[in-house]
């Protein structure tokens, strides 16, 4: 079976990958819009095509010879055309796969109704419908869900954050809205049966566990975390107000919080038993087991994804590494590490940012943070998904990772509210630790900000090359 991943290196895409590789009777083909997100250890056992659901000469090419397409492509975090791009990008999708005569597509949309749904599930609802209305010439599975439980999805890590920083909660009225909620190891389960249901009719599959209300969420996993809160619903709190509040108690940034709270307001419950009719060996896991699993993840390095992989919000792309020549100003710090092998300092270099710090001045780097998050930006407390290693795409806290280059370079494009664009680059050179800010001014608020801040450059990275060599000899 040929079968063509898109969305492969966001949350869901990565970890549907590795289970499909599972199957040694599948050929998979991975579209992609960077190919250099796509770890070393995969690439010589998936073919990849570079290109997005926007280009259809891309798109045609990539489904050439495909049997079965995954559809893993939206916009939660996108500017206000997101309907238009979701729409646009689901027909080319559609007529592609129609024009290649590949039998069938799976799509993960998300659960709700048309009347009562929110904008952003309302679109996904929207690509459903584009993309199973031609039943006479492609099949299509529609499988929906709604919230997922799993290690770095963005509604696990809201509780998870929320439960752990505040002992009672103020929350929104609508905390009492029915949902459904799924772990993230069953929705994999789900979308790799699907491949290969034996039906030929199109079919929309709801999934989820036990019914139940955000206000539940809170409290079980606060009872899973072995912890007590308590939980005040307020009709004054606006999803303005509850996305801010968010934004600060958590790691997820204001447009994918307000896309998330604006969704609670509607039930996303199941509509169908399909699930149970189509699939009789998969028996979801409790809400409390999938939340425990999401825990041990974290608790044993093992989160393979995390809901800011996705390219397809400003906040989780990692567009700017061929801009870092276009800097206008540099600030380059040279410090010999003398017998340290380079590996272990690269190494050092690599455990920056999250719970491991910054080495030196954290409470600046917190400050920094927190005003960053003021004005909508991320701040510190995306943090990392793993404390000793990154990727091409992974968030670190403010900034994001655009080039590695392993024991030799690390490249970080700032995603902070800036008037400008920055870097932040380290290279491993002989046994010298090259570490450069490159900076690019938006207009003359953009070089004003350079040099107020230049000065703090002066105190921060001398000390902060000092500490990773300082590390380095310890590892």
């Amino acid at each position: 079976m040929n079968i063509l991943l898109t969305g492969a290196t966001g949350y869901i895409g990565r970890r549907l990958k590795e289970k499909l590789l599972e199957d040694e009777n599948v050929r998979i083909r991975l579209f992609v819009r960077n190919p250099r997100k796509v770890r070393e250890k995969f690439r010589d056992r998936v073919e990849i095509v570079q290109g997005n659901t926007l280009d259809r000469n891309s798109l045609l090419e990539a489904l050439k010879g495909i049997d079965l397409a995954y559809y893993l492509v939206h916009s939660m975090g996108a500017k206000a055309d997101f309907e238009k791009l979701d729409r646009l990008s689901a027909q080319n999708f559609l007529e592609a796969c129609v024009a290649n005569e590949v039998k069938r597509i799976i799509y993960l949309g998300g659960l709700g109704e048309m009347t009562t749904a929110s904008k952003h599930l309302r679109s996904r609802i929207e690509t459903g419908e584009i993309l199973a209305s031609r039943p006479d010439r492609i099949q299509t599975l529609w499988v929906r869900a709604g919230v997922i439980i799993g290690s770095g999805s963005a509604s696990f890590e809201i509780i998870r954050h929320l439960v752990d920083k505040l002992p009672v909660m103020i929350t929104p009225k609508w905390v009492y809205t029915q949902s459904q909620p799924i772990s993230i190891l069953d929705v994999l389960e789900y979308l790799r049966q699907a491949k290969d249901l034996e039906t030929k009719e199109s079919l929309m599959i709801d999934i989820g566990s036990d019914r139940m209300s955000f206000k539940d969420m809170l409290l079980r996993a606060a009872n899973t975390m072995g912890l007590k809160r308590k939980l005040i619903p307020v009709p004054v709190l606006t999803p303005w107000l509850s996305s801010y509040w968010l934004m600060l108690m958590t790691p997820i940034p204001f447009p994918v919080g307000r896309a998330l709270i604006q969704g609670l307001k509607s039930e996303t419950v199941t509509q169908n038993e399909n699930a149970k009719t189509y699939f009789p060996s998969i028996r979801p896991l409790s809400y409390e087991e999938s939340f425990r699993r999401a825990l041990e993840e974290i608790e044993e390095k093992q989160v393979i994804s995390r809901w800011c992989d996705s390219s397809s919000a400003e906040e989780c792309d990692i567009m700017g590494r061929s801009g870092i020549e276009s800097a206008i100003y540099r600030d380059r710090v040279v410090h010999d590490f003398g017998s340290i092998p380079g590996e272990k300092v690269f190494a050092a270099v690599e455990s920056i940012g999250g719970e491991n710090g910054w080495f030196r001045y954290d409470w600046l780097w917190r400050l920094r943070g927190l005003m960053d998050q003021i004005f909508a930006g991320p701040g510190l407390s995306r943090g990392r998904r793993d404390p000793h290693k990154l990727r091409v795409g992974d968030g670190l806290d403010f900034w994001k990772v655009v080039d590695l280059v392993p024991d030799k370079r690390l490249l970080l494009v700032n995603q902070m509210k800036v008037p400008g664009t920055a870097w932040l680059e380290f290279v491993v050179e002989g046994t010298s630790l090259i570490q450069t800010a490159h900076y690019y001014p938006k207009g003359l608020l953009g070089r004003l900000y350079w040099h107020v801040t230049k000065p703090l450059h002066k105190l921060i990275f001398p000390d902060m090359a000092k500490g990773i060599i300082k590390r380095a000899s310890h590892l």
